[in-house]
């Protein structure tokens, strides 16, 4: 199966790389839904925009434990390596994420679509400013804005009851458009809508490669070739076969 794929991702015109939770959980990250889940210790509301706006000191709180002093300690993991590999050696043009952890670009990675966002920017709600996470002060809470002071800043990432950002939603799509190879890794195929990226990927006639360690959504409807592991441990292999 590792062969196929290699030679797949070969001869493929453009190869776009799909990716969720799981190809973050080997670096410290867990993901939000499942056994282990964060939504199984922590009620999701405190990343309700409503709720944020009503209460962001309670809000706060939670997303400087949560997001910075715990997800902030996280590294790149040898699956986030190979992909920033296989773009550098044009084997990959695209990564699509949901994770909003920058992984990734700490990988390597520079041609990285973003579809929920990121923990490492804050966006002002006032005067729409954005800052690096890491040049904010978080020792107060609510933080302030460094650029119009009186704005609110929040998590450039999506909560509940925000829509996608663009361009990332548009160019996510796209991608699923003119890409003939998807490597969807490490998504559990529930999250919507972007699991309608693969489905859309492979309705327009891309061949669609599935890293997990369990069935998914996508394997029985989307998925062409399954190759069931650790994220690192099958893209390490994945990355033998190419060589």
């Amino acid at each position: 199966m590792y062969q196929k794929a290699a030679e797949l991702i070969r001869s493929a015109k453009r190869v776009c790389a799909f990716t969720g939770a799981g190809i973050s959980v080997e670096s410290g990250i867990p993901p939000f839904r499942g056994k282990d889940g964060l939504w199984n210790k922590f009620d999701p509301k405190f990343i309700e925009i409503d709720y944020f706006n009503k209460h962001s000191q309670q809000s706060w709180a939670l997303i400087k434990e949560i997001f910075y002093d715990f997800f902030g300690q996280a590294r790149p993991n040898a699956a986030h390596l190979v992909l920033a590999e296989f773009e550098a050696k044009n084997l990959v043009s695209t990564v699509i994420t949901q994770n909003i952890d920058n992984l990734h670009q700490e990988a390597g990675s520079k041609n990285v679509l973003e579809f929920h966002g990121t923990a490492s920017r804050m966006i002002c709600l006032d005067c729409r400013q954005t800052f690096s996470a890491d040049t904010i002060d978080l020792t107060k809470l609510p933080p302030e804005c460094p650029n119009c002071v009186i704005g609110q800043l929040k998590p450039d990432f999506i909560f509940f009851g925000e829509g996608i950002p663009e361009p990332a939603c548009s160019l996510s799509f796209k991608e699923a458009e003119i890409a003939d190879v998807f490597i969807v890794i490490g998504t559990t195929g529930e999250v919507m809508p972007a699991c309608m990226i693969p489905a859309a990927a492979s309705r327009n006639g891309a061949t669609i490669i599935e890293v997990n360690t369990s069935p998914s959504r996508f394997t029985d409807c989307v998925t062409d070739v399954f190759l069931q592991g650790k994220a690192s441990e099958v893209m390490t292999r994945l990355q033998q076969a190419l060589a």
